[in-house]
């Protein structure tokens, strides 16, 4: 059975090794002996784990110091994590890596044994943005260091798809030297015959998924979205919380679509638990962090507030502008569009809430308001620490600046 693991692990290399590399593999050294890298479907974490062990080997795939095994493959069989990951190690393997890991009902606790059993084992496991680490009796937070990778920025959009090389940028570079900033990405572009504005445009339409590029055509991209969606729920999600039923599942898609329908949604819940027909407003929370937790949907909170937020979130967004953009088809509203992109683009690093003037506050600091080119600065004109995001604008001026730059922060 060895053999037949090793040479799937050789196929599937083969079969997911890209040459572009997304930020995270770039800012990651992943020297810790034991780490989980969880993420939505889509978004590529299969792509980066295999980067990683050809890196380790020097690109060779035939090595058999590495071990990729998705958890689900047939060729498992009733094989423990375990069982493999011993004849791996006493077979003179030194990196193991496990995909799919959620759907291994004892994930945890076989995980902890083959972390405490073969000292000089490397382990990598991924798993669904909905993976409970402290779930159970097998707390793998003391263990293993936990990366959350983040779709694709507007920035790594470029990157992959004109093949050219652009610098991502901090949130002090941008709000103090955006003009220059922009004009050097402007310059880039303007070197191949693109166009900034219409570049952003699309990225908002299909940019936050590398696949993207494989499919190539829209209407089947919005359509392997939207089963990405439904697997996430029906399969993932069932996974991780077996209590789950068929009418539980139905009441989750039906959850996120009233969600996506009132983007930006401020939640009453008494009003949506009866609108759904959901039992009881407790069952209605739950099935919402459920949502979150999958990476579906994104709640912010007011700025007081933040202690309460999985309790009481303020607003709640579909996750990225793709995602909205798939469920909502013509009825897109480009303020939500361009909301969702900012809370996508800076909560990958910065903490972010709700402002009472303005529509967010980064790091309890800066204050942002987001909208049109014609947006002005009356509703935060007594702050000193405020900006506008604006779209459709190419460059800025002083405290003006593009809302396209802002997927510039990785």
């Amino acid at each position: 059975m060895q053999d037949e693991l090793l040479k799937l692990s050789q196929e599937l290399i083969a079969l997911n090794a890209r040459p572009f590399r997304r930020y995270f593999i770039q800012n990651n050294s992943l020297s810790h002996r034991f780490f989980i890298l969880m993420g939505q479907r889509g978004i590529g974490k299969t792509t980066t784990l295999v980067q990683y062990l050809l890196d380790y080997t020097k690109n060779d795939r035939f090595s058999d110091k590495i071990l990729y095994i998705p958890v689900d493959h047939f060729i498992v069989g009733d094989a423990t994590l375990f069982d493999i990951a011993e004849n791996f190690f006493q077979g003179g393997g030194e990196l193991i890596a496990f995909d799919e890991i959620h759907k291994y009902e004892n994930w945890s606790g076989e995980l902890k044994s083959i972390y405490d059993s073969f000292p000089k084992l490397k382990i990598i496991a991924l798993g669904s943005s909905a993976l409970e680490i402290h779930k159970g009796t097998h707390d793998l937070s003391r263990r293993a260091i936990v990366y959350h990778l983040q779709g694709m920025s507007f920035r790594e959009f470029l990157v992959l798809k004109n093949n050219i090389q652009l610098e991502n940028h901090t949130l002090g570079a941008i709000l103090k030297n955006h003009q220059v900033i922009t004009h050097q990405i402007i310059a880039e572009l303007d070197k191949i015959g693109k166009k900034i504005l219409r570049e952003f445009s699309d990225y908002l339409v299909h940019g936050f998924y590398p696949y993207f590029f494989e499919l190539n055509d829209i209407v089947l991209f919005q359509q392997t979205l939207e089963q990405n969606v439904h697997t996430t729920i029906e399969s993932d999600l069932m996974a991780i919380y077996p209590t789950l039923t068929g009418i539980s599942i139905r009441k989750l898609k039906q959850l996120l679509n009233f969600i996506a329908g009132s983007v930006p949604f401020t939640p009453n819940w008494s009003e949506i638990q009866s609108i759904l027909e959901i039992g009881d407003v407790r069952t209605l929370k739950t099935y919402f962090k459920y949502l979150e937790d999958a990476g579906l949907v994104k709640s912010i909170s007011r700025e007081s507030s933040k202690l309460h937020k999985i309790t009481l979130p303020e607003k709640i967004y579909i996750d990225n502008p793709n995602l909205m953009q798939a469920m909502t088809k013509e009825k897109v509203n480009p303020g939500s569009i361009r909301e969702i992109f900012f809370i996508n683009m800076l909560a990958a690093g910065h903490d972010l809430a709700l402002h009472k003037q303005g529509d967010f506050v980064i790091d309890h600091r800066t204050v942002v308001e987001v909208g049109g080119k014609n947006k002005d600065f009356s509703q935060i004109k007594n702050i000193t620490d405020a900006y506008l995001a604006l779209d459709q604008i190419e460059t800025g001026i002083k405290n003006k600046i593009p809302l396209w730059l802002f997927g510039f922060l990785y």
